[in-house]
Parts: C-alpha cells; sequence; structure tokens
C-alpha cells in the first residue's frame, strides 16, 4: 500500500495533536481518509512517566483515533532549534508521506517546543517543494498549511464541528495518563497544570470556540492562505 497521506499532522510532543485536533482528525480517519500524526520530540523532559511509557500512551491514543500511521522524528525534547539538520528531517518526512495537507502549532503559545514545532514546520514545507534540495528525493507540494491551537486560543479562520467526534477526542487524550492524571509513586510525581483539571480546560476551549456558531463543540484553525473552496 502507498505511503501517501491526505493529512500529516506535526506536533512537538506525544498528545499536542490530540489536543488541538483529535476531534477533527477522527472525524477525518472515520470517513475514510489517510491521516497520519509525526511527533518531532519523545517528550523526554516530561516531569511525568517515562519515554516508554509515553510511547505506548502514543500508540494507544493512535488506535483510538484509527491512524494510518504515527511516527517520532526523536529530535530533542526541549531542543528544537531552527537548524538545517532538523528542518531537513522534517522535509524528508513530508516528502515520504506526500500530505495534500499539514497541520502544525499555532505559532504563539505558551510553550516555546510548540512555536519552534510551528517555524520548523513551516520552513520544511517550503523547502519540500524544491527540487533542487535534497534532489536525491521526490519534491513534493503542499497544498494546504492549517495551524491548530494547543494551550491557548487565537483568532480562528476555520472551525470544524466536531460535536460528534469529542468523546472520541477526549478517550485519546485520557490514554496519556501520566500526563494527564496523578498516577506513579508519590515520590515520582510532580504537580503540573497538565494534571490539574487540564482536559475540563480542553472541553471549555471546545465549547468556546463552538459557541460562535452554537455547535456544542469545534476545533479552530488558522491558515496564512486565503481559504478556497469550490461551490460548484
Amino acid at each position: 500500500m502507498s505511503e501517501r497521506l491526505d493529512i500529516l499532522v506535526f506536533g512537538a510532543h506525544p498528545d499536542d495533536a490530540e489536543i488541538g485536533m483529535g476531534g477533527t482528525i477522527y472525524k477525518h480517519t472515520s470517513a475514510g481518509l489517510r491521516v497520519g500524526i509525526c511527533d518531532l520530540t519523545k517528550a523526554e523532559m516530561s516531569s511525568n512517566g517515562t519515554v516508554v511509557i509515553r510511547q505506548q500512551e502514543a500508540a494507544q491514543a493512535s488506535e483510538i483515533l484509527g491512524l494510518t500511521v504515527r511516527s517520532n522524528l526523536g529530535l530533542p525534547d526541549r531542543g528544537l532549534w531552527m537548524s538545517p539538520e532538523s528542518i531537513k528531517e522534517i522535509t524528508l518526512e513530508i516528502r515520504k508521506y506526500k500530505p495534500r495537507i499539514v497541520f502544525a502549532p499555532y505559532w504563539e503559545d505558551r510553550h516555546p517546543d510548540h512555536i519552534a514545532c510551528s517555524k520548523l514546520v513551516q520552513e520544511a514545507v517550503f523547502n519540500s517543494k524544491l527540487r533542487r534540495y535534497e534532489s536525491e528525493t521526490e519534491a513534493h507540494t503542499v497544498e494546504q498549511v492549517y495551524f491548530y491551537f494547543i494551550n491557548d486560543i487565537y483568532e480562528s479562520d476555520l472551525l470544524v464541528d466536531i460535536t460528534g467526534t469529542h468523546d472520541v477526542k477526549m478517550q485519546a487524550l485520557k490514554a496519556y495518563r501520566t500526563q494527564f492524571e496523578a498516577v506513579g509513586a508519590a515520590n515520582d510525581f510532580v504537580v503540573t497544570p497538565l494534571n490539574q483539571g487540564y482536559l475540563e480546560r480542553v472541553e471549555a476551549k471546545d465549547r468556546m470556540l463552538g459557541q460562535k456558531h452554537m455547535l456544542p463543540y469545534a476545533e479552530g484553525f488558522v491558515s496564512k492562505l486565503p481559504y478556497l473552496i469550490n461551490l460548484f
């Protein structure tokens, strides 16, 4: 089977994509589209859990969302710099899966890794179409790039109604028990914003976005290009 994807979602850490657009992902996979997630790091700097457990949690979330593929580039957590090497790794991932649409975190967020991921993906999308860049691989032009919100909400260009898939999104997020629950030995657990009601705030954010169109739940996205639709 071809590795080509309809949609490729990038996140700095396993769980970023689920937080920002888990409902949208499942809406597309349940309609038969091929969707993949590429995590740039293994989140080895996270205060709770381990890399091994986090990968297991990501695999469970991927199964819940019906992903075609999930990959991890193994770039350093808290070491996502605008380097040629990192841009190359992401570019080759885009060329490998040849997605029509790419999603990345919005370029403003309280977590520096999310900001860095956004910038790196934008560079890689541009490089992917240059036929003389890493010319041993085939150039690929992404049709559209959208940006999803993780910790904060900004003005959206596009809303996706996830009323019918919100429950599945929350199931996928709950797979990350080490991040969103107070689990583990008392001497190996750290209180963080993620395990202090974070999932409730994700739900509130989705409700707030849906309110703009009187929907129970929605996810918001931003595009740097005008949204194109064919009416006829």
